[in-house]
């Protein structure tokens, strides 16, 4: 059984269609671009003056036949309102995936476009579906290691994607001893092709199974209610915590080591492990201690000095330090006290 190269097979498929879409391109001097799966038209079109259009301009078209192009959906979509950018998803053979974005000059084009056309038959028995598009920009990556910061990841960011508008890091509330990271696109198109782009696996994110998807509404509104990691006090080095020489401690902190492992647990970081050890002992009972506080969740340990003095409720230098290191995390994991 002879067999075609893989070139001559993509080609041989829907080629009528193939040639009567290069015809019509041809016949009106439009211009189609590929990149990484989908075709776009315009993001401006010709002659377009002025900034991209609103947030509300895009609609989505789904269930269509995978063997129609631009050459029948532009001009059915064109006609009532002006497009700005149409953009059809491809596959490899050249076949469309099914679906489309028509992203119109206002509000008023794209809600014509659902009226006009949801549900309507772009052949017997082929209704397609025509909504409002959620013009979604925001991705998840969970699954990051601890070590990763804020700055290395949105530098790795900025080189394999375009219009990063922002990277925040938190604690991952489905993987222990990792991170997860919201990244927010100037667009939903640039948010999209970012999708694509780090779920083709090519990049180093530094996670061993990183979990790439859109932003769940629910997983926001949980993390809305977290700080952001701070992964960012990398840059200060290891002594990020630098206690100052403490007074002796009154009764309302003796709760802090609760507070710490309260958080520390709503955030998903795990439990704090507490390393210390007395330095220097003077005369008159003051303590020098080395700390360091170690959080799973964090990627850095939180150490530095401290003095305390046994308060003589018989409590011993070690569990005083440990009430003076707590209370010094909490406010810098942004907790008021």
């Amino acid at each position: 059984q002879h067999r075609l190269p893989p070139q001559a097979w993509t080609n041989s498929i829907n080629q009528a269609n193939k040639m009567a879409l290069l015809a019509w391109t041809k016949e009106t001097g439009i211009d189609l671009v590929q990149i990484n799966g989908q075709r776009r038209y315009g993001g401006p079109p010709p002659g377009w003056v002025g900034g991209p259009p609103p947030a509300g301009t895009e609609v989505f078209i789904g269930r269509l036949p995978q063997d129609m192009y631009e050459n029948a959906l532009i001009p059915l979509f064109q006609s009532v309102g002006k497009l700005y950018e149409f953009r059809l998803m491809m596959t490899f053979s050249g076949l469309n995936r099914g679906f489309a974005y028509a992203k119109y000059s206002n509000r008023h084009g794209a809600r014509e476009a659902i009226a006009a056309f949801n549900n309507f038959e772009v052949r017997e028995g082929c209704a397609i579906v025509v909504c409002k598009s959620t013009e979604k920009c925001e991705l998840s990556v969970d699954g990051l290691a601890t070590s990763v910061s804020r700055r290395e990841l949105e530098a790795v960011l900025r080189q394999v994607t375009e219009g990063v508008l922002s990277v925040t890091l938190y604690a991952s509330p489905c993987q222990k001893r990792a991170q997860l990271a919201v990244l927010k696109y100037s667009s939903h198109q640039a948010a999209a092709m970012a999708k694509k782009t780090l779920m083709e696996g090519n990049v180093r994110l530094g996670g061993v199974a990183t979990k790439v998807d859109w932003l769940n509404p629910d997983l926001k509104q949980k993390l809305k209610s977290y700080e952001e990691k701070p992964s960012s006090s990398r840059v200060q080095g290891r002594k990020c915590l630098g206690v100052p020489k403490q007074a002796p401690l009154s009764s309302v902190l003796c709760n802090v080591l609760d507070r710490l492992n309260t958080l520390c647990r709503r955030r998903y970081l795990g439990t704090p492990l507490f390393l210390t050890k007395c330095v220097q002992a003077n005369p008159n009972g003051w303590l020098r201690f080395w700390c360091q506080v170690v959080i799973p969740g964090c990627p850095v340990p939180f150490s530095g000095f401290t003095w305390v003095r046994q308060d003589g409720r018989g409590r011993s230098g070690h569990e005083e330090v440990k009430v003076v290191v707590a209370l010094q995390v909490l406010r810098m994991l942004g907790e008021s006290l």
